[in-house]
């Protein structure tokens, strides 16, 4: 007779055990569930404080909030009837990296801002004054007014940022003092990055660092900029360049309406720009290759015929060395007008033509090449006017 020995089945926990390791089990769940829902509610608020912020003529598609990160997908500004452009100001994404270790300091510190496929427009008004985000700002500075009157004094917590980055970055620059409506330049593929920034004193040096394409009709040209600037003091250093930039796109910036037209070109700066105490100090050189002009009279304010003539010597090139010195302070001073004299002059003699017959040229037909390219770089290097 065989003998089976069966293992007895262990007898089922307590009520008060089960409850526990339901608990136990539950718990982290709930815990899970209720910070989704706390993060979703948190992100919604958020996102309606930036569109509130950013102005009735902004959106923001989404926001996604992490344990390392913030992201703003689909911000946009859009623009006024007014406005050459349809945007301001927009991005495909914008990541916040906050600094968790000063979430107890009153200061708030950020550890980076990247910013992916952003875009902004930029209008040079027919008077010279430069416009950026016009919307936005007007409302900043209507809340500052609103704020003296009341006699409000409210401190603003110092922010500061370790970096901002921008990635494919495009730049539409409308320049209304130089054509009507106003002439168009763009860069594309823009990569920007500035080093720390503090806020709002925006003192200490930030580095700053840019390269970009500029489109053409012929061709496009690469700009980049690279060095430091102190905002709050004006001191900086700068060196900026130019290379293969297609002339005809500047052609509003080179000749007026009843000069020598431009076929074809491309142009090369090199500056270097030392602001130091409101004394600017910036030797360069400007180089016009495989100009090519229309019919005309005059070009630069020089004789048109005596330019082609001497050209063909010259394979086409106009090399002139300059350098802008000067109180950026001083109502009188134009960068604009200093780089025409300068450039000027020396583009006169590397084409043999007479210092008389420059001035004259300028004289008659007003502001020159020069006049135009100084205004851009007269833009990036702070001139009034």
């Amino acid at each position: 007779m065989n003998t089976a020995t069966e293992t007895a089945a262990p007898p089922p926990p307590p009520a008060r055990k089960r409850r526990w390791l339901l608990w136990m089990l539950v718990a982290p769940a709930l815990l899970v569930v209720a910070a989704v829902v706390g993060l979703r509610l948190a992100t919604d608020k958020l996102k309606t404080t930036i569109e509130a912020a950013l102005g009735p003529n902004s959106e923001v598609a989404s926001i996604e909030a992490g344990f390392s990160s913030i992201a703003i997908n689909g911000i946009r500004i859009r623009a006024g009837k007014e406005w050459p452009a349809a945007d301001e100001l927009s991005a495909k994404r914008v990541v916040i990296r906050p600094d968790w270790d000063a979430l107890l300091s009153r200061n708030i510190r950020i550890a980076a801002i990247e910013v992916e496929d952003g875009y902004v427009s930029m209008l040079r008004r027919k008077d010279g004054r430069l416009l950026l985000l016009p919307s936005l700002l007007a409302r900043d500075k209507e809340r500052d007014k609103e704020k003296a009157k009341s006699g409000a004094d409210e401190a603003l917590p110092e922010i500061t940022i370790g970096g901002v980055s921008l990635s494919n970055a495009a730049v539409d620059f409308f320049d209304a003092s130089v054509r009507q409506p106003a002439h168009k330049l763009r860069l594309e593929q823009t990569a920007i990055r500035l080093g720390q920034l503090r806020l709002p004193a925006l003192t200490g040096r930030t580095a700053i660092e840019l390269d970009g394409v500029v489109k053409g009709v012929r061709r496009d040209g690469k700009v980049s900029l690279k060095g430091w600037a102190e905002i709050a003091s004006k001191d900086s250093e700068m060196q900026a360049k130019l290379a293969a930039v297609d002339l005809v796109a500047f052609q509003p910036y080179l000749i007026k309406a009843a000069e020598t037209g431009v076929k074809k070109g491309s142009l090369d700066l090199d500056l270097k720009s030392t602001v130091k105490k409101n004394r600017l100090h910036a030797p360069g050189k400007v180089v016009l290759s495989g100009l090519e002009l229309t019919s005309g009279k005059t070009f630069m304010g020089m004789p048109r015929d005596t330019v082609v003539k001497v050209l063909k010597d010259k394979d086409g090139r106009i090399v002139a060395e300059f350098s802008l010195d000067g109180d950026i302070d001083d109502p009188k001073f134009s960068l604009n007008e200093k780089f025409m004299s300068q450039v000027g002059i020396a583009s006169a003699n590397v084409l043999g033509i007479s210092l008389e017959g420059l001035a004259s040229g300028i004289g008659s037909v007003g502001s020159s090449a020069v006049e135009g390219i100084g205004s851009a770089v007269g833009k990036l290097f702070g001139d009034k006017k």
